[in-house]
């Protein structure tokens, strides 16, 4: 019993500690419930968000071992970066819409394609 209820302070605090650096870069115009409110949402929010993202890591892992047996070491690099990357957490910034929550995280050095640099033509 004395167990459960330790391991109970443990994560309130791992929670809190979450939530407090947050709070220091709100606007002005934000009131005291709403930081709150968001700062209540961004800790339940990645207490469902983050075993559901760590089961999706955890899978990306065991399907690289066989990538890697089959296919080969970028291609499982993609897979284990696809699939470990992105946020574990939603912030107060996710429940804004300031920022995106990305599940699915990018391989490094992959860059989506640009444009050709073409100019216009000046006729004269």
């Amino acid at each position: 019993m004395k167990k459960k209820r330790i391991a109970a302070i443990l994560i309130g605090l791992a929670l809190v500690a979450l939530v407090v650096p947050v709070w220091a870069d709100t606007s002005p115009n934000e009131g005291t419930l709403e930081q709150i409110g968001y700062g209540t949402g961004s800790v339940v929010g990645s207490v469902v968000y983050f075993p559901v993202k760590a089961s999706f890591c955890l899978l990306g892992g065991l399907s690289s071992i066989y990538t890697s047996l089959f296919v080969g070491p970028k291609a499982t690099h993609e897979v284990l970066s696809l699939s470990c990357r992105g946020n574990w957490a939603v912030s107060p910034h996710h429940l804004k819409g300031e920022e995106s929550l990305t599940f699915i995280g990018d391989v490094p050095g992959d860059a989506p394609p640009s444009a050709p640099n073409v100019e216009p033509e000046v006729s004269q």
